[in-house]
C-alpha cells in the first residue's frame, strides 16, 4: 500500500522531446560534433600509451590526454563560438562576452571515463553541449574507441552516426537492464552509495556500472540500456546525454520527478514506459 501511495504522489516527468525547444543553426551541430571527433581522435592516439596520472581527489583521476581533448575543444569553440560562456571540467567556468547573442554556455567533458580511460578500458567518451539561456540545445557525446557519435538538436530528434535513435520499448522494471555509477566519495562513504544500488538489483533483469554517466545516457537513448540513476553528478557528466535521451523519446528528471538541476544531485533517465516506475523504485529507498 505504501508504494501505491508514493506512485500516486509523486511528480510525472514529461516524456519524449522538449516542448517548445531552444532552436539553434543545424550547422552548429555539425560545429560540434567536428570539434568533438578531432578531441576524440587525440583520445584513440594515446589510449594506451600510459603516461602521468595526477589525483583529483582518492580516486578522481585526470590524464595528460583530458588536458589535450580539453584544450583543443576550447580552442575550437573560442574560434568558432567567440564570446560564449564555457563550464569545463578541468579549467572551469569562462563568462560570455556582450555582444555574444543570448546567453550561450558550452559545456565539455573532455574525457567521460578517465579511470576507464587510464587502465585502458575502452569504454570512454567525449561530451560536448550547448546550453542557450540555461536550457537544452545541442549535445554530442564522441565514443573514439568505437567511431560512435551520437548527437541531437533541441526539437530534431537524436542521431547515432547521422541515423536517427529511439529508446527502448521495455515496459517493466523486471524486463529491464539498468545502468548506474558510484561517485567519486565512494571510499569515504559506501553505505551511502550501496543505498542507492542494492535495493535496485532485485527490481532489474540486470545493472551494469561501465564508468561513463554520458555513455550510460547515450546506451539509453538507443536501447542499449532501458535506464539509468546516479547521484553526485556534475553538469559536464550529463548535459549532453539528457539531451540525447529526450530528443530520442525518452525522460529524464531527478529522483522525484523534477527537473535534473544544474549541478546534478540526482539523475534519472528512462525510455519513458519505465519512468514512473523508476521513480517510485527509487522513492523506497529514501
Amino acid at each position: 500500500m505504501r508504494l501505491l501511495r508514493v506512485q500516486r504522489d509523486l511528480p510525472v516527468a514529461r516524456t519524449g522531446r522538449v516542448l517548445n525547444p531552444v532552436t539553434v543553426p543545424a550547422g552548429w551541430l555539425d560545429d560540434a560534433i567536428g570539434i568533438a571527433r578531432g578531441a576524440g581522435a587525440i583520445l584513440r592516439d594515446g589510449y594506451g600509451r600510459g603516461g602521468a596520472i595526477e589525483l583529483k581527489g582518492a580516486i578522481d583521476l585526470v590524464t595528460a590526454y583530458d588536458r589535450a581533448s580539453e584544450a583543443h575543444i576550447l580552442a575550437a569553440l573560442a574560434r568558432r563560438f567567440p564570446g560564449h560562456a564555457v563550464l569545463a571540467e578541468e579549467s572551469g567556468s569562462t563568462a560570455g562576452t556582450a555582444g555574444a547573442g543570448p546567453a550561450h554556455r558550452w559545456i565539455v567533458d573532455p574525457l567521460d571515463g578517465t579511470t576507464n580511460f587510464a587502465h585502458g578500458l575502452p569504454f570512454f567518451c567525449v561530451s560536448i553541449a550547448l546550453e542557450v539561456e540555461g536550457r537544452r540545445a545541442l549535445g554530442v557525446l564522441y565514443d573514439p574507441m568505437r567511431d560512435e557519435c551520437f548527437a541531437a538538436r533541441a526539437g530534431a530528434g537524436a542521431t547515432l552516426n547521422g541515423a536517427p535513435i529511439a529508446v527502448s520499448t521495455t515496459a517493466t522494471l523486471e524486463h529491464a537492464l539498468g545502468g548506474t555509477g558510484f561517485p567519486y566519495d565512494v571510499m569515504e562513504a559506501p553505505e551511502e552509495t550501496l543505498r542507492w544500488f542494492a535495493p535496485m538489483l532485485p527490481r532489474l533483469r540486470g545493472v551494469r556500472r561501465l564508468g561513463s554517466a554520458a555513455l550510460d545516457l547515450a546506451y539509453v537513448a538507443c536501447g542499449r540500456l532501458d535506464l539509468f540513476w546516479e547521484v553526485k553528478l556534475h553538469a559536464w557528466d550529463v548535459a549532453a546525454g539528457l539531451l540525447v535521451v529526450e530528443e530520442a523519446g525518452g525522460t529524464v528528471s531527478d529522483f522525484a520527478g523534477g527537473p535534473v538541476a544544474a549541478d546534478p544531485v540526482e539523475t534519472a533517465a528512462s525510455n519513458g514506459r519505465l519512468h514512473a516506475d523508476l521513480l517510485v523504485a527509487l522513492a523506497a529507498v529514501r
